[in-house]
């Protein structure tokens, strides 16, 4: 790539410029990167160390938590550093790992929301069924499949990205190598490319909503066929925390990549991003940990545990 381009290295223009508002921001990031470590990193200690929560969908949760906190790492970190000392130096490699890792990981989120949309339909409209049409290998292998296909739209967008020749123009006005960001940047033909990308997108954003409206549609109708009222409260109960975060994650996927790099508003693209790259991740275990019983009552035993191994 270095014979191709006289760019080595890019510079992240950050956030803001405002001199006012750096350390305020880096205080809040900073609090909302701790929330989401702890968040994410307890909700996988608390479903491994607890058996009752070892069934499929807490399962594709702790791997739900897993991906928030690496695309998450692979972003926050970069802007915390950007708001202390400015606009931020990336080495050309680093810029592409970082694409990738942050393409690679949002994608497997997307494949795993439908993955999970796929379960609620299975416990609610084949609850007798369950355990034999979702069994642990059936559940690894539809996790496997969500991180290959987050891998293959990864390497898809760096490739399509960084097989662009980049001449002099390097101040990414953005906090991190985000696809549009970069692309902007390019002297070269970017309408095959910008083509490419817009087309692996549409596929990878429209699949996992057709299979989560699908599963969806079976659900409500399973769900308006029940006939106690205990029955419809459970069954929406289990749907609710996943569709929260269907909503708050696909809103701001669809607001940014599905349109031309020539429709995009970098300042508009940088809140979305904030909200995609620090808040979602950030409340995907607190949804599931308010909305969710089993979990409440998982974390009110660990902790009864806890205090009586310390002795209080």
């Amino acid at each position: 790539m270095e014979n191709t381009t006289e760019v080595t290295q890019f510079i992240l223009l950050g956030l803001t410029k405002s001199t006012k508002l750096r350390i305020p921001l880096v205080m809040v990031f900073t609090l909302i990167y701790s929330v989401n470590v702890f968040g994410n990193l307890g909700m996988i200690l608390l479903i491994l160390l607890d058996s009752r929560l070892h069934k499929p969908m807490y399962f594709f949760l702790s791997n739900l938590s897993l991906i928030d906190l690496c695309y998450s790492t692979a972003v926050t970190p970069t802007v915390i550093a950007g708001l202390f000392i400015g606009d931020l130096v990336i080495s050309y490699n680093a810029c592409a790992a970082q694409m990738f890792i942050f393409a690679a990981f949002t994608t497997g989120e997307l494949f795993l929301l439908a993955a999970m949309a796929y379960d609620r339909y299975a416990a609610v409209c084949k609850p007798l069924h369950y355990s034999t049409i979702m069994p642990t290998g059936v559940c690894v292998g539809l996790a496997i499949v969500c991180y290959a296909g987050g891998f293959l739209n990864g390497i898809i967008h760096v490739g399509e990205i960084f097989s662009l020749i980049f001449c002099s123009k390097n101040k990414v006005h953005h906090f991190f190598c985000d696809v549009p960001a970069v692309m902007t940047l390019s002297c070269s033909d970017k309408h095959v490319a910008e083509m490419v990308l817009v087309y692996v997108d549409i596929f990878v954003v429209c699949c996992p909503l057709s299979i989560i409206f699908v599963s969806y549609v079976f659900i409500f109708i399973a769900i308006y066929g029940m006939r106690t009222t205990a029955g419809y409260q459970k069954a929406l109960s289990t749907c609710a925390s996943h569709l929260t975060a269907i909503t708050i994650f696909f809103g701001p996927i669809i607001f940014m990549y599905l349109q031309p790099s020539s429709s995009h508003s970098m300042d508009k693209d940088k809140m979305a991003s904030v909200f995609y790259t620090m808040v979602i991740p950030m409340l995907n275990p607190i949804v599931y940990s308010l909305r969710n019983k089993e979990v409440k009552n998982a974390f009110k035993k660990l902790s009864e545990k806890t205090k009586l191994s310390l002795g209080l």
